[in-house]
């Protein structure tokens, strides 16, 4: 078993507790003639704990542990690289078993090319010594394991990767829900924390966020809790430092009334359609305070992390989407648009595209692929596209013909909820910041309840001049 902190990673730590038990306990895998790895590469995206793993994968191990980064190796005189790399590994063999452990490998592990220079040059001798130095492991009676962290595995040299190397590719991932809130369990197991705070809950929805995001969002609650001088960490010193970490700091921009106006009925026009749609997340907040480079936010978290979507999940996304939109529309008509749904049109189109020319999605294209995942041609070269101009026309045909369906269907929700449309507006530009008891209440057609965070303004004091 690796340290307690290292945690959300089930997957990746079983494939690396073999290294850990040979370095034990080699008996039983010599006597079936069995033979540790010799390389381990750890893979994944930044933040998500392959340095982590790495340093408790030597501590449990108990064995001397070499830490160093791809970028020592690279100098501009030829053969110090190569030199660096030899007495590493001639320190590591002194007191093997141990561990080196390469960060960052592709900062000299990149694929050879042909090219020429000196920089070129002294980084193909560091790998050249590298390669040789792991070859010359398996006539060693004790071991000296290689680990090596990327985020870029796809462009290490394949002679780096072949079996003999690195025997191993470890995959970390970024955390479920399950790993997120044993992620977060480690990060607050010091602080001191409200009594009954959930934190499955406050990292629900917080898919796509690594580990050291979700250090980050338990440092900035403390740092919230700190400046309202509170003795614990209470729930909503999570939700504002969630969304500084996931949306950004607020932006400080001051609005003039009547873009704050229009910035209540974008969101209350994507929370409403979004509320509305069957199998739809549920909304938990909705806000009118600028953040990064968005004037508002509407935030939908989901009960599960979701790996797939069906064609109605994403039909209704693009009407949430639209929501914003047509409810600038609904209240000042087509002339009195705004570019506050920019963001908001190029996901649809996007999504749009996918749907027809990727996913397979279309009607009348049918189960086919016109776009590669990054929504490029197929086609290898610009003069032959993969399909021909009347399948072209088709497509957009489909995707103009989809898009203003969808958007009248969402129009024609916001105006048969007209009601609840201004009520949200209102709470907005009263509140700015709306949760999940206030949303509700409105949906159910009732007074929403004033926000427990909310403090009436009070009248300024006024001096005496005497």
């Amino acid at each position: 078993m690796l340290p307690v902190d290292v945690a959300g990673v089930e997957e990746a730590v079983v494939d690396v507790a073999e290294v850990v038990d040979f370095l034990h306990n080699p008996d039983p895998y010599t006597a079936l003639g069995a033979k540790i790895p010799r390389g381990v590469i750890l893979t994944g995206p930044p933040g998500c704990g392959k340095t982590l793993l790495a340093r408790a994968i030597a501590g449990e191990a108990g064995v001397p542990f070499f830490q160093v980064s791809g970028s020592e190796f690279v100098e501009m005189y030829v053969g110090v690289g190569a030199a660096r790399v030899r007495d590493t590994f001639e320190q590591a063999q002194k007191v093997a078993p141990s561990i080196i452990f390469i960060d960052e490998i592709d900062a000299i592990g990149r694929s050879r090319s042909s090219g020429h220079g000196n920089n070129n040059d002294e980084r193909e001798q560091t790998l050249n010594e590298i390669l040789t130095k792991m070859d010359g492991f398996g006539e060693m009676n004790v071991p000296v394991i290689v680990l090596a962290a990327t985020n870029r595995d796809d462009i290490l040299d394949a002679a780096l990767m072949r079996a003999g190397r690195f025997d191993r590719k470890v995959n970390i991932h970024l955390p479920d829900l399950k790993g997120r809130e044993q992620i977060i369990k480690v990060h607050t197991a010091k602080k001191p924390l409200e009594e009954g705070t959930n934190l499955l809950e406050v990292v629900r929805g917080m898919t796509g966020v690594s580990g050291a995001d979700l250090a980050n969002l338990a440092n900035e609650a403390a740092l919230i809790a700190v400046r309202r001088k509170g003795d614990t960490i209470v729930a909503n010193d999570f939700e504002l430092a969630k969304d500084k970490v996931t949306m950004g700091a607020k932006s400080g921009l001051k609005m003039k009334e009547h873009d704050k106006r229009n910035t209540a009925y974008h969101e209350a026009g994507h929370a409403i359609v979004g509320y509305l749609q069957e199998n739809f997340d549920q909304c938990t907040k909705v806000s009118i305070l600028p953040r990064a480079n968005a004037l508002g936010i509407t935030q939908f978290t989901p009960e599960e992390d979701k790996v797939s979507m069906t064609k109605a999940q994403i039909f209704s996304t693009i009407k949430m989407a639209y929501g914003g939109r047509a409810a600038e529309e609904i209240i000042g008509g087509a002339d009195n648009i705004t570019t506050g749904a920019s963001n908001d049109i190029q996901r649809i189109t996007s999504m749009l595209t996918s749907c027809i020319m990727q996913w397979g999605l279309s009607d009348s294209v049918g189960q086919l692929a016109y776009a590669s995942e990054y929504g490029d041609h197929l086609a290898h070269s610009v003069q032959r596209l993969p399909y021909s101009e009347k399948t072209a026309q088709m497509m957009d045909e489909e995707k103009q013909a989809l898009s203003q369906k969808l958007y009248s269907e969402t129009k024609k929700l916001l105006l048969d909820n007209r009601s609840k449309m201004d009520a949200m507006a209102h709470a907005l530009l009263k509140w700015e910041t709306i949760e999940v008891e206030q949303i509700e209440a409105i949906m159910e057609g009732r007074e929403p309840p004033t926000p427990k965070w909310f403090i009436e303004p009070t009248a300024p004091v006024v001096l005496s001049k005497e």
